[in-house]
Formats: C-alpha cells, sequence, structure tokens
C-alpha cells in the first residue's frame, strides 16, 4: 500500500512541478503513520511491590518498633505457611497491637493462636498474660471512673479472698452490699468463706442465712441452692437436700455436681431407678471424672444392672488412671529444673 501511495504523490508532482513540496510532506506523515500502526510502544513496566518479610515484621516487633511493625506482619501473615514462623508472626502482633491499644485486634488475633495452635504452650501462656493485662487495665479503668462503687468492693474482696485473708474480704463484701443490697453473688461469698474457715461447716448456720439472702436476691442461683442442699444433706436431711437439687438442675442443666447430687440423694432415700437418669447425666457431663462413673455403677447395682455396674466401673478404672497419669505429668513438669 506504501508503494502505491508514492507513486500516486509522484505523478501528480511531476504534472505539477508547484506541489513537489507537499508532496514529499505528504510521504513522510503517511509513512510515520503507517510505522506507528505497524509496530505500537510497548507499555512501560513496573517490578511489583517486594512483599513484606515476616522474619523482619516480627524482628522490628522484638525491637520494639510496633508502630511500623504492626501493619507489615498484617501484610505478611497471610503468605506464611511454615507453622513456627506463622505462630512467631502471630504471637508479635498480638503483642504489638496490646502495646497500641488495638484490643479488639489482640484479641481477634488471639483467638486465630489458639484456634490454629490449639493446647500449645506458648500459645498458651500468651494468652494468660493477655487476659490477665485485661483484667487489670478493665480494674483500673473501674478505679478512675467509679472508685466508690460496690463492683470495685466486690473486687478488692475477691483479690482479698484469693490470698486468703477471709476477715477482710468479709469486711469487703459486706461494705459493697452497704452500697447495693441487691448486688447479685456477694451473700453468696460471704455464705462460701464462712464455711472456708475453719471448723466453718461444724456451725453452718450463718453461710446458710446468707445463701438464702442470696435466693431472695437472685432466686435463679443455681449455686446458692444447691450449697443449700449439700448442708441438709451433710445434717442428714436427705428429704430436705432433694428438692435442694432438683431444682439446681433446673436452674442450671449444665451443673455436673448437681446431678450427681440429685442422683445420690435419690439412692439413699432407696430410689434407685430414679437415680439412674441424673447420675448418667453427670456421667456424660464430665466422662473423665471417676466419682460420676463410680455412682452410676452403684445404681445399676441397686437395681440389678449387673453388666451395666461393671461397664461403669471398668469406666471409673480408665479416668482414675488418666487422672493419675495427668497428675504426674503435672507434677514432673513443676520438678524439673529450668534449662535441662
Amino acid at each position: 500500500m506504501s508503494d502505491s501511495i508514492a507513486a500516486s504523490s509522484l505523478h501528480h508532482a511531476s504534472a505539477h512541478p508547484a506541489s513537489v513540496r507537499r508532496a514529499a510532506a505528504f510521504l513522510m506523515a503517511a509513512s510515520a503513520a503507517l510505522a506507528q500502526t505497524a509496530a505500537p510502544p510497548k507499555p512501560a513496566t513496573s517490578k511489583p511491590a517486594a512483599k513484606p518479610s515476616a522474619a523482619k515484621s516480627i524482628t522490628m516487633a522484638q525491637n520494639g518498633h510496633c508502630p511500623e511493625a504492626l501493619p507489615l506482619l498484617r501484610a505478611a501473615l497471610p503468605a506464611v505457611a511454615a507453622r513456627d514462623e506463622r505462630r512467631s508472626a502471630e504471637a508479635a502482633l498480638v503483642r504489638c497491637a496490646m502495646q497500641l491499644d488495638r484490643i479488639d485486634e489482640a484479641v481477634g488475633a488471639l483467638r486465630t493462636l489458639n484456634r490454629e495452635f490449639p493446647g500449645d504452650p506458648e500459645v498458651l501462656s500468651l494468652s494468660a498474660h493477655v487476659y490477665s493485662d485485661l483484667s487489670l487495665r478493665a480494674t483500673q479503668e473501674l478505679m478512675r471512673t467509679a472508685p466508690g462503687s460496690p463492683q470495685l468492693r466486690q473486687l478488692n474482696a475477691e483479690t482479698l479472698e484469693a490470698q486468703g485473708k477471709w476477715d477482710d474480704a468479709t469486711r469487703e463484701y459486706r461494705a459493697a452490699l452497704a452500697k447495693n443490697p441487691d448486688l447479685p453473688g456477694i451473700h453468696f461469698r460471704i455464705g462460701r468463706l464462712l464455711l472456708s474457715r475453719p471448723g466453718g461447716r461444724d456451725n453452718p448456720a450463718e453461710a446458710r442465712a446468707e445463701f438464702e439472702a442470696e435466693l431472695q436476691v437472685n432466686p435463679d442461683d443455681a449455686l446458692s441452692e444447691y450449697v443449700l442442699g449439700e448442708l441438709d444433706s451433710e445434717a442428714g436431711h436427705t428429704d430436705t437436700a432433694l428438692p435442694r437439687f432438683q431444682r439446681a438442675t433446673k436452674l442450671d442443666a449444665s451443673f455436673t455436681e448437681a446431678w450427681l447430687a440429685l442422683g445420690q440423694a435419690l439412692m439413699r432415700l432407696d430410689r434407685g431407678p430414679e437415680a439412674i437418669a441424673p447420675l448418667n447425666t453427670a456421667a456424660k457431663q464430665q466422662p473423665d471424672n471417676p466419682q460420676t462413673h463410680f455412682q452410676l455403677a452403684n445404681a445399676y447395682r441397686m437395681v440389678g444392672r449387673t453388666e451395666d455396674a461393671a461397664r461403669e466401673l471398668q469406666l471409673q478404672k480408665e479416668a482414675s488412671a488418666r487422672a493419675e497419669r495427668m497428675r504426674d505429668q503435672v507434677n514432673r513438669g513443676l520438678m524439673e529444673t529450668p534449662g535441662k
């Protein structure tokens, strides 16, 4: 096509000498247009941005550069496949998020860690520290915003109770009640403290009054019903303990101890066939509890179901062996010398 255009243009130029310059300009423009059509310019290429290094981000976090490290950790994590590196990166993200007061992000990352590394000692240790820190922060915020509140008194009492300072804890609990007589759970805690004292169960009248007061404040408190049933049972009043245990299981269907106590109370009242259902519930809820299988075996034996009784005794034996192995592992772990 370019040859025909050039020939036509030259013929026109020879016939009309004045148009030679115009023909030459036309040829140059046509050649440039054809060159652009035949060989379009290649688009400019740029190198893809380098992905952030997880190892570098972890090091930055360990060196205290969390403001810079946190966005890099977020960007690097999706590409990390190696388990050890992924665990380290997620743990670094948790620590940096906590340091920067990004609580939601820290807790979310911690949940991911526990889901991806269940039972991992490092992850569990980090979880304990994070939740302990969150508890401390919430307490400090409560002290700042409501220094005279009954809730703060209750927290202080719980701390004293954990330290074994029962008299001081009781005073703090009563101070909380003075500010809010209808605060749920306080009467129960006072009653529990009274029973925890040396000889407290020998004279439980004061404690019983606290559990009954708790039920006045909170009629749906399964724990108070259960403890009152236990006190009745210890005093030999199984007939009055039974409805306490029944009500406790209705208030909290997951309350294994209440199901177990209900079954035992029914057996003491020679109502073995009725005891099997609650004891079965207890055994299903806590299959690793030897006591649930032992009591269920007794109930089966009471009604003549010897094979079922033998099966439950075998389950009790296996559960006891597992519990013993776990105690040994814990004791060995505590006795191990650091560094060995």
